[in-house]
């Protein structure tokens, strides 16, 4: 069996084309490809053994983690290294939040992601060091970039933050998400959208797969299905949450008391 012959069933990770192929085939509207975000081996690991066919990284989780803090704080070398553990972990695609490429021009960018065993990325449309939205047309053609350097060997989500950075209103969200598809995007992730209207009317007027990041307040994961959406993204919330747990058990500790009571 040739290493393009090989199945996703076993403990070995597919091959990157066919890894890649299988990740972009799972962005199904109304079918969404779940991904309860990672941070390290051992938490993607548990995405795996819990069921989820895909490993999804996210820079606010593992940032921290590692030492650093989000908004490319991480220098680029430290997150391809965490990429390339969990992508090593794990028998299955993975795609990394890899912000807005730490700095590194596309061709370089797409070397370093695959080299780490990612198939995928999110690359965001704001500046993580202001916050500032970049212009659509400089956004566009970094996609473009991005994808003329990978070709079909990496899925591309693109996450457009006017919901976060920008006016907020769908018009915008919905003018650079075409912008974005048109630059060989595969998938566009309007974050910060969270009503069931506005999600139901993204969906109709992107017409082409849509993430959304799953956060208190979201509909359920059924609803989202029923509104066409075709990725569903955690991002570091479960983090968050463990952490916080953690907190509490190491406070109880200092306290004198049972942290397992």
């Amino acid at each position: 069996m040739t290493s393009d012959e090989e199945t996703v069933g076993d403990d070995r990770p597919p091959a990157p084309g066919k890894a890649a192929t299988l990740l972009r085939s799972l962005h199904v509207p109304g079918d969404p490809l779940v991904l309860p975000n990672a941070w390290d081996a051992a938490s993607a690991r548990a995405v795996v053994e819990a069921g989820f066919p895909v490993v999804a990284t996210g820079s606010a989780a593992v940032a921290p983690v590692l030492g650093y803090e989000d908004g490319e704080g991480t220098p680029a070398a430290e997150m391809m290294a965490a990429i390339g553990r969990i992508a090593r972990a794990v028998p299955v695609p993975v795609t990394a939040d890899v912000e807005r490429g730490y700095g590194l021009p596309p061709a370089e960018l797409v070397e370093r992601l695959l080299a780490a065993g990612a198939v995928g990325c999110n690359l965001e449309d704001s500046d993580p060091r202001t916050g500032e939205l970049v212009d659509p047309g400089r956004q566009a053609d970094f996609l473009a970039g991005v994808r003329a350097a990978a070709g079909p060997r990496l899925v591309i989500n693109a996450r457009v933050d006017t919901y976060l950075a920008g006016d907020g209103t769908r018009q915008e969200a919905v003018r650079r998400a075409r912008r974005y598809l048109d630059a060989g995007a595969d998938c566009v992730y309007p974050i910060g959208a969270n009503d069931e209207k506005e999600i139901e009317r993204l969906v109709a007027e992107v017409g082409a797969p849509v993430n959304v990041l799953f956060r208190p307040g979201t509909p359920p994961l059924s609803r989202l299905a029923e509104l066409g959406v075709a990725r569903v993204s955690f991002g570091h919330g479960l983090h968050g949450a463990a952490h916080a747990y953690t907190k509490r058990l190491i406070q109880a500790i200092a306290e004198g008391r049972d942290p397992y009571a």
